[in-house]
């Protein structure tokens, strides 16, 4: 015989979740998503890029005005 539990003998099947578990699992989501804002914004607005195309051998386009 398995001495594993059927789906029904565990708490957590079928929405019988305690409050407890449901209330951490929505931190965590939450907390996942502003991290990820947070990073997106320090990438949007720390990504300087410069507009020189060029080599200091083989000087390019300088599109800086």
């Amino acid at each position: 015989m398995s001495t594993e539990p059927s789906l029904n003998q565990i708490d957590d099947y079928n929405d019988n979740e305690s409050p407890e578990k449901r209330k951490l699992i929505k931190l965590i989501v939450i907390g996942m998503v502003v991290a990820g804002v947070i990073f997106a914004t320090i990438k949007y607005n720390f990504n300087t890029v410069s507009d020189y195309v060029g080599t200091p051998k083989n000087p390019g386009i300088n599109t800086a005005r």
